[in-house]
């Protein structure tokens, strides 16, 4: 749960500043949000987030 919190608030924070610089409109910025939330709701959903789970122990296991 705590690695994705930390998720959602980083991909949040990049989100924000692309918008800000200009990189992203916010157009494309809210149909990739939607985007995200619908893919989320399908039957790849669980399966996207194991591979970003396990990605995460992999990372945290390179720092130890």
């Amino acid at each position: 749960m705590a690695i994705s919190l930390s998720v959602v608030l980083l991909t949040g924070i990049i989100l924000i500043v692309l918008i800000r610089g200009g990189s992203v409109k916010a157009g494309p910025a809210i149909v990739a949000v939607l985007f995200g939330f619908l893919l989320a709701s399908t039957g790849s959903g669980p399966d996207i987030q194991n591979f970003l789970d396990d990605m995460a122990e992999s990372i945290s296991a390179l720092g130890t």
